[in-house]
This record gives structure tokens, C-alpha cells and sequence, in this order.
């Protein structure tokens, strides 16, 4: 039986960056009042002025901060929130958060913590998904114990293994093993990097495939037992394991393919009584077999290409169910409508290995123009921090096919100019042009094994010429009328370019 309707008058947003933007926005168009929540590193962060309240956490460190669920659960009953929406990371597939928002009396947008603890651990969702009749990778059914000798079983699943983070995903805790004499070294960084991430400190190992394409199938369900796919969007464009480029649908899924892995992905998902936006995540074998991977138990960074091929605000859906309403769609409205693609916008240097960048924006002009999408959590003037990781925004476009997509995000990366601090940009430019990209010929080791950015050298200008370019680019911000909402000042071209390049400053 549904739980009757519970209103959310005002909604807490525990976490940071274009994620906690993102939800006040669709909380606000539903007439919801928003509260933030901040480190000292972003007491004038986007979030915080975007909400219509913010309380102070504590200092930068996540564990200090953003991980504190009783700081979070605290500020929430002193603004009076009705719900806490826990955004991605951080704690949004925290069983034990979960359930402190629900011993407070405070809604969790997303899962139930019985829920969460059923399928949101990785090593939980395997045992959950084999007595669901779902294919998984083969390898170990449960964590590793701490000092285990594992190699035997290793041995047996078959090099080379991956070793996973039980608690989270992004690429944290995770190491491809090809030799059984290098598999102690790495479950000790991975649990190491597994417990600083996550507070989790948990892995376990499963089967390394080969050259697959990385599927995930969006699903949602309400309270009351309706569970609903939104189709796959294709994520094998991926670096040490993070995402770079997503798009929907994808090319390598037909609608046969399409219809299997989203029942399969509804079969699961009722399996553990899910309610709200959940993720699941396949690998996809070049003879069309798949395997599930694990599932997310929140809203993902890349939920923006299924929410412009689907006509949804997936947002505003998990609002709607945690109020304890029906879902907002029938499975038969949700068919995809042509191509979106996301470029993840982050603060990284591809000319330097991809090595992450913390710094101040110095100057800001984001894209516009048809079905174009800039998703972001920092502004000109504000600073990338060493305390969290490097994402400025998402940059999304949606055409009437793939190919059109691709040029339409071209486009709109040519117009962004980031200055302060070096960006994916260069990267994102020259993959688009790549014709095996353009032929979606790629799979999830495409970009450390096949991709190179030889040929694309960075601009060699001296500092002068850099600063000079910058300080002219702010001057000319300020005097352009528009200018702070997008307009692009009348740079040299040069100087333009070296703007582009992302230079530091």
C-alpha cells in the first residue's frame, strides 16, 4: 500500500558544485524553497547563493564537511527542511545516512536505506542480481578481507581481474591487475583510496573483459510498485575509469538490445522494492552479450543526455516520488527522441597526462544557442579547489541524430573560453574530430589504448602575452553590456585562442 502524500515545502541540498544548482532548480519551478549546505571553501559558492538559505558545515575537508551526515541532518531541522536530496557522491548511497534522515523525520530523496544496503554495495548487488537472473561478470560474491590472500581466486576467475570499491564508483578504489605477483600491492591502494573516497574501505575482484562498451540503463520507480526504464546511454569514453564523454542513445543498442537490458534492468530493480532514480550499469561484449556491472543508487552526473532525449526533469521526478506521488510516465511515453551527447567540462590537463588542476576562473564565456546545455557550479571568479574534485560544468547538446549532436557540441566547446586554470577542452575538440568517434567505432579502453593527442600541440606563448590576454579579456567583460550572461567580448583572435587553450595565468 502507497504512503500517503507528504508535501515538501523545503528541500536541503547536501552537497556542492552543478549538482546541488541543478536540484534547486527544478525545486524552485515545483514552488520548493531551497537550503545549502557549505564548506568554508565555498562560503560564496554558486550553490550557497543560488539557495534561498545555506548553513556552514565546517572546514574543506570532505570528511570534515560534506560528509558529516549529522551536521547535514542537523541544519536541516533547524531550517525546518522537509527533505534532504543528497545529490551524487558524497552520501547519496549511504544506507546509514538514509536511514538518520528517516529517524529524523526527514524525507531522503532517493532510495530506502533497505534498499540501498540490498543493491547500492557492489559486492550486495552481484548476490541481489544472480538470484534475479541477471548476468554478472564472473567474479568473487564478497569483499575482500583485510590481509587476504586472494590470489587463488584470482587465479581461477582468470587474469586480468578488477578490483572494486565496494561502497562507490567514479573510478575511486578501482585497479585492472594483469600479474597475480602485483594483486596485494593493488587491493591495498585500492582499499586505501576506497576509504578516503568513500569511508568505505571495502573491494572485492571480478573478471577485467576486454574491450567491452560501457551500457547503463536508467530506471525509476514510485512507491507504488510502477518501475519504468529511460532507455541506456553509452559511457565507454572513459579515462582511468571516469567518465569523459556520455551520450543517448547509443549507437552500438538497437531497439531489440534495448528492450532486453531495460527489462532486465526493471527486473532487478523490483527485486529490492526500489523507489526513485536508480542506474544500472552493464558491459557490453562485442557478440552482444551483456553483463551488470553494479548499480547507482542515486541521479548520475550524465542523467542530462537522457533527460533531453526524453522530453523528463529527473529531478523533479525524484521530488514527485518522494512526496509519495506516482510517476510522472507510462514506459510507452519514453521511447528516445534523437541524440544527446555531454562533454564533462573538468579541470584537468590532457597535454599533461590528464593531471587534475585546482586554481582560480579568471575569465568565463560559456556557450548557447539551439538545444545547447551548460551545467555548472562555478562562475568567473571563483576557484577550482584542491579539497574536491575537478568538474566546472557539463556541456550538453541534443540533435536530431548523432551526427548533428556531435557537430552541434563542436560548436558550442569552440565558443567556451575558460582562462585560469587548464580544461578538458583541447581533448573534447580533437576526440569529436576523431572519424572513429564520428563512426562510434570505440569501446571503454578506446581513449588510454587507441586515442592519442599527438598532432595537437599546446599554444606556445610567453607569460606576458598570456597575462596581457587575460586582463584584456576582464576589462572587455566589464565594459561589454551583456557580456557576464555569455557574450563574448572582442578579444584578438590570438589572444582569444590562448584564452580557449585554457592557459594558466
Amino acid at each position: 500500500m502507497a504512503a500517503k502524500p507528504r508535501p515538501i515545502r523545503k528541500l536541503l541540498v547536501a552537497n556542492r558544485g552543478e549538482i546541488a544548482v541543478r536540484v534547486m532548480r527544478s525545486a524552485r519551478e515545483m514552488g520548493i524553497r531551497t537550503v545549502a549546505v557549505y564548506s568554508d571553501a565555498d562560503e560564496a559558492a554558486p550553490h550557497v547563493q543560488a539557495a534561498d538559505e545555506a548553513f556552514r558545515l565546517g572546514p574543506p575537508p570532505a570528511r570534515e564537511s560534506y560528509l558529516r551526515g549529522d551536521l547535514i541532518v542537523a541544519a536541516a531541522k533547524k531550517a525546518g527542511a522537509d527533505a534532504i536530496h543528497p545529490g551524487y557522491g558524497f552520501l547519496s548511497e549511504n544506507a546509514a545516512f538514509a536511514q538518520q534522515c528517516a529517524d529524523a523525520g526527514v524525507i531522503f530523496v532517493g532510495p530506502s536505506p533497505k534498499s540501498i544496503d540490498a543493491i547500492g554495495n557492489k559486492v550486495n548487488a552481484r548476490q541481489v542480481a544472480k538470484k534475479a537472473n541477471v548476468p554478472t561478470v564472473p567474479g568473487l560474491d564478497r569483499a575482500v578481507n583485510d590481509g587476504e590472500d586472494v590470489s587463488g581466486i584470482a587465479k581461477k576467475i582468470g587474469f586480468p581481474v578488477l578490483i572494486k570499491a565496494a561502497a562507490g564508483g567514479g573510478g575511486r578504489g578501482m585497479r585492472v591487475v594483469r600479474e597475480p605477483g602485483e594483486l596485494a600491492r593493488n587491493i591495498r591502494e585500492a582499499r586505501g583510496e576506497a576509504a578516503a573516497a568513500f569511508g568505505d574501505g571495502s573491494v572485492f575482484i571480478e573478471r577485467y573483459v576486454e574491450k567491452p562498451r560501457h551500457i547503463e540503463i536508467q530506471v525509476f520507480g514510485d512507491t507504488r510498485g510502477n518501475v519504468v526504464h529511460l532507455n541506456e546511454r553509452e559511457c565507454s569514453i572513459q579515462r582511468r575509469h571516469q567518465k569523459l564523454i556520455e551520450e543517448a542513445p547509443s549507437a552500438a543498442v538497437d531497439a531489440k538490445l534495448r528492450a532486453k537490458m531495460g527489462e532486465t534492468a526493471i527486473r532487478l530493480a523490483k527485486a529490492v522494492n526500489y523507489q526513485g532514480a536508480g542506474t544500472l550499469e552493464f558491459l557490453l561484449d562485442r557478440d552482444g552479450s551483456f553483463y551488470f556491472l553494479e548499480m547507482n543508487t542515486r541521479l548520475q552526473v550524465e542523467h542530462p543526455v537522457t533527460e533531453m532525449t526524453t522530453g523528463t526533469d529527473l529531478v523533479k521526478a525524484q521530488l514527485l516520488v518522494a512526496q509519495g506521488e506516482a510517476l510522472p510516465w507510462k514506459q510507452d511515453e519514453l521511447a528516445p527522441r534523437g541524440h544527446a551527447i555531454e562533454a564533462r567540462i573538468t579541470a584537468e590537463d590532457p597535454f599533461a597526462g590528464f593531471t587534475p588542476q585546482a586554481g582560480p576562473i579568471l575569465g568565463l564565456a560559456t556557450p548557447s544557442g539551439p538545444h545547447t546545455r551548460w551545467d555548472a557550479g562555478i562562475r568567473e571568479g571563483g576557484a577550482i579547489s584542491m579539497f574536491y574534485d575537478s568538474m566546472i560544468a557539463k556541456l550538453v547538446c541534443w540533435g536530431r541524430d548523432r551526427a548533428e549532436a556531435i557537430e552541434r557540441l563542436r560548436r558550442a566547446l569552440a565558443e567556451l573560453v575558460i582562462v585560469g586554470v587548464p580544461t578538458l577542452v583541447p581533448f573534447h575538440l580533437h576526440l569529436l574530430a576523431d572519424e572513429r568517434f564520428r563512426k562510434a567505432q570505440f569501446h571503454t579502453g578506446f581513449v588510454e589504448k587507441e586515442f592519442s593527442m599527438d598532432g595537437l600541440d599546446r599554444p606556445h606563448l610567453d607569460e606576458a602575452a598570456a597575462i596581457a590576454a587575460a586582463l584584456e579579456y576582464r576589462r572587455r567583460r566589464q565594459e561589454t553590456p551583456g557580456a557576464g550572461n555569455g557574450g563574448v567580448p572582442a578579444v584578438p583572435a590570438w589572444k582569444l585562442h590562448a584564452l580557449r587553450e585554457g592557459l594558466r595565468t
